[in-house]
């Protein structure tokens, strides 16, 4: 950073130095950490001004695109419920075995805008709106199942330190800088959520392969008015897969459109991406029998404590046909539910009530986007609201208020016993206040949770990660925080960033005194093992031998198979999909070898290929040795020669004992 630049910030932060933070109208704020509640656990006070223009002033402050998870993708398909689920909810679409129910799921990125890269490391979004019988269910999550910070008024400073720096917006789509590190540093509530976040969870391999959960905690109610909290997961069929980290900066360059691309191609193609909710279930009076308030958004309930029962199947079986009007248009809330389904007092959640319809009054133009196609219920819906923007409804009659004789009170309201919403009778009692339960305040004891469940490949990819992260910040001073911080997760792992970024050790490697572990948080300790709709790239030209005897067994296990070699031209009757120049090792999941070449170019372009793929420690089949590349051989680990043994190792997938490897 050059002097001039140096002196430019130094001057920055003198002219905001010693300034009372107010609101908008010049009013003092004497608290910024906490929104009003009733009690130190309770809901969240309509009356909280502060919050209320704090987070208005956020959701408005892009239009059209989202201010977050702008980036995404969608497709429509079906739940079907596995069971009667009635014991735990009166919900409708989980009253019947066999029941099934329309779903639109939308695919996001958070920082990003609408032009950014796929396959960034981020946190990914992964909303579904059930279309029942009783009205629009939105279940609204990530791929990760905590968050960042426990009350929602502190959301849009997070936000804004993650999105690009606003003196030159720059950088997209990334939280390698100054601003993201120092809120992780100064607002410690968010270890926990940075160890997913530099796991190798936030860089899926595809959509189609990553978990989803719903982060807060809700409550289901069953008809008998029996209470329980509830956590929402989405538990993909194929498995829960990744990129390396090398890997996944050289796709955002090949095909910033991976994600996108991979989701739509495989649902166009009958390679239908399957997903299985499940569901955490606390009793009512079982609330204070944890280790952890459940309450806590930064927390999850390890399912070795709490079980996953998992209630039905969702299966993706159809793409948008107008990605505008249906991707870009779709509003998702986590306030649209059903009869069965409420919400807890878990204070990100209550912010998040009041944000998501706030944002879409400003996107949407108004307050009649549920009247757009992609939002419209499919049971019919009547009320006495009336015009505004995008009306659609040409409503008739002189009637547009509640209690009337004109019409008899048409509509009117339906009582609970014949289906209409009641809301839990939950007791509340407290001062008002704006701070936090002291239950709250254990923000490392499951991130070091998160650390000691996880593999040793996995350990040395989040290490490789925070490494990246951090070594990207400008600030030494930010660097040492963030290296203080990590000492409280494990001292070793901080002593490890603190060498490889240039900072101190930390002074006090005195990490939270845990020895709990969750495998269920680690990707690679029950791997899914299985070739199903894996991408290969069969290298090709006049010298291979009899293709179909290769690409047979393959589509047999249900592989894709792409052809390549040096020029789009037919090989015994089947055309090439790429040149080595119009794609790129890292759009596939393994390869194979099947041609020589003479010409030296295409020798050293296809010993990239090789040494790419192993690098990331893909599978290889060297059906025919390639003459010019010694360090990677038949007997490597997953470099095979037939294509029995090349499918058992694409079963696998990634093949870490490669100690030359540098992906």
């Amino acid at each position: 950073m050059t002097n001039k630049k140096l002196q430019q910030l130094e001057q920055y932060k003198a002219d905001d130095r010693n300034k009372a933070l107010t609101t908008n109208q010049g009013l003092k704020v004497s608290e910024d950490e906490h929104s009003l509640k009733v009690g130190s656990r309770g809901p969240t006070i309509m009356e909280d001004f502060h919050f209320r223009e704090k987070m208005t002033h956020f959701d408005h402050e892009r239009i059209p695109e989202r201010v977050v998870h702008a980036r995404g993708t969608a497709a429509h398909g079906i739940f079907e419920c596995y069971e009667d689920a009635s014991d735990i909810t009166k919900a409708k679409f989980l009253s019947e075995k066999g029941k099934q129910t329309p779903v639109f799921v939308r695919f996001s990125t958070v920082a990003g805008s609408r032009g950014s890269s796929d396959t960034v490391r981020d946190v990914r979004g992964f909303a579904t709106k059930f279309y029942t019988e009783e009205g629009n269910y939105d279940l609204v999550g990530n791929n990760i199942p905590v968050f960042f910070m426990q009350d929602a008024i502190k959301f849009p400073d997070f936000i804004h330190a993650v999105k690009p720096e606003p003196h030159n917006e720059i950088p997209q789509a990334q939280s390698a800088h100054d601003t993201f590190w120092d809120y992780i540093a100064n607002n410690q509530e968010s270890a926990h959520m940075i160890m997913w976040h530099l796991s190798d969870r936030a860089i899926p391999r595809s959509y189609r392969m990553m978990e989803g959960f719903g982060v807060n905690t809700f409550r289901f109610v069953n008809a008998a008015g029996k209470a329980h909290f509830v956590k929402f997961h989405w538990k993909p069929k194929l498995g829960v897969h990744s990129f390396v980290w090398d890997e996944a900066q050289k796709v955002a360059g090949k095909d910033p459109d991976f994600h996108r691309r991979d989701l739509y191609e495989n649902i166009e193609q009958g390679n239908f991406p399957e997903f299985e909710l499940g569901v955490q279930l606390i009793p009512q009076e079982d609330e204070f029998k944890f280790d952890f308030d459940i309450l806590d958004p930064t927390k999850i309930w390890p399912e070795e404590e709490v079980p996953v029962r998992i209630l039905g199947k969702m299966t993706l079986n159809r793409n948008v046909d107008n990605f505008f009007a249906e991707t870009e248009q779709v509003a998702f809330h986590v306030g649209h539910v059903v009869p069965g389904i409420d919400f807890s007092n878990d204070p990100l959640l209550q912010g998040r009530l009041f944000s998501y319809t706030d944002t879409q009054l400003i996107r949407l133009g108004g307050p009649n986007f549920h009247e757009l196609p992609i939002n419209r219920p499919v049971c019919p819906f009547h009320n006495n609201q009336r015009d505004g923007y995008g009306r659609q409804t040409i409503n008739v009659g002189p009637v547009s208020y509640h209690k009337n004789s004109i019409h008899q009170n048409t509509p009117a309201p339906v009582p609970a016993s014949e289906g209409g919403y009641e809301h839990y009778q939950e007791k509340v009692d407290g001062m008002k206040v704006r701070e936090r339960s002291k239950s709250f305040e254990d923000h490392f004891s499951q991130a070091r949770m998160f650390w000691l469940s996880l593999t040793d490949i996995e350990k040395e990819h989040l290490i490789k990660a925070a490494s990246f992260e951090v070594g990207k910040v400008m600030r030494l001073e930010v660097r040492q925080q963030v290296v203080e911080m990590f000492s409280h997760i494990d001292g070793n792992l901080a002593t490890q960033l603190a060498m490889n970024v240039g900072v101190q050790p930390p002074t006090n490697k005195q990490h939270v005194e845990t020895d709990k572990v969750s495998p269920a948080v680690s990707m690679y300790i029950n791997p899914v093992l299985s070739t199903e709709t894996k991408k290969v790239a069969i290298v090709v030209n006049e010298t291979t031998e009899d293709l179909a005897k290769i690409i047979e067994p393959l589509k047999a296990e249900k592989i894709t198979v792409e052809l390549v070699s040096d020029r789009q031209q037919t090989i015994q009757g089947l055309v090439v999909d790429h040149t080595m120049d119009t794609t790129h090792p890292v759009l596939y999941d393994g390869l194979i070898v099947a041609a020589k070449f003479d010409d030296q170019k295409m020798k050293n372009k296809l010993n990239e290929f090789i040494t790419e793929t192993f690098n990331h420690y893909k599978p290889i089949s060297l059906l025919v040795a390639p003459t010019t590349n010694p360090t990677v051989k038949v007997g490597d680990e997953g470099v095979v020669q037939t294509i029995e043994s090349f499918i058992e190792a694409l079963r696998i997938g990634r093949h870490w004992n490669r100690p030359t490897a540098i992906g």
